[in-house]
């Protein structure tokens, strides 16, 4: 059974939901890496391509995840917004 959130998500409101979203958010980002970067590593190493555009593919991934892990645990301010 799926997880249930309690009452009527707000983004803009709700802090809770916001930083859950955003960390969910995070969680399909590494996911579509793993599978991506697995995928093509994978077929680089069985055809022995000279594939030279997957190490760059890889890294500048990498380093456009862990920005977003950056923001989401450090950056991002899940407090009250100011109205």
């Amino acid at each position: 059974m799926p997880p249930r959130w309690p009452r009527e998500p707000d983004r803009e409101n709700d802090l809770e939901y916001r930083k859950l979203d955003d960390r969910m958010n995070f969680a399909v980002h590494v996911a579509l890496f793993i599978a991506v970067n697995s995928g093509a590593w994978f077929f680089h190493n069985l055809q022995h391509a000279q594939w030279f555009w997957i190490t760059w593919l890889t890294g500048i991934w990498s380093v456009i995840l862990l920005a977003h892990f950056i923001y989401i645990s450090a950056i991002a301010d899940y407090t009250k917004a100011k109205n």
